[in-house]
């Protein structure tokens, strides 16, 4: 099984775009995109987020595509 922090909180599924938002938690962009056009608080936490920008998290990505590439067809 891949790590826990590879897995977006909100899909259950191994991230391919994680950006971090402003309540320290990383998620899939694409998702937490869809849910920062209707909320302003966090998946995680249920908090109000201090702003809705995202930031990529690079590290995290290619920690995620060294995984990828050591486990194929996962």
């Amino acid at each position: 099984e891949p790590p826990t922090d590879f897995i977006c909180p909100i899909t259950t599924e191994m991230m391919s775009d994680p950006v971090m938002a402003a309540d320290g938690h990383s998620y899939e962009r694409k998702q937490i995109e869809r849910w920062l056009a209707t909320k302003s608080t966090s998946p995680m936490t249920g908090e109000a987020l201090e702003h809705i920008f995202l930031f990529p998290n690079h590290a995290l990505r290619g920690r995620i595509r060294e995984w990828r590439e050591a486990h194929p067809g996962r």
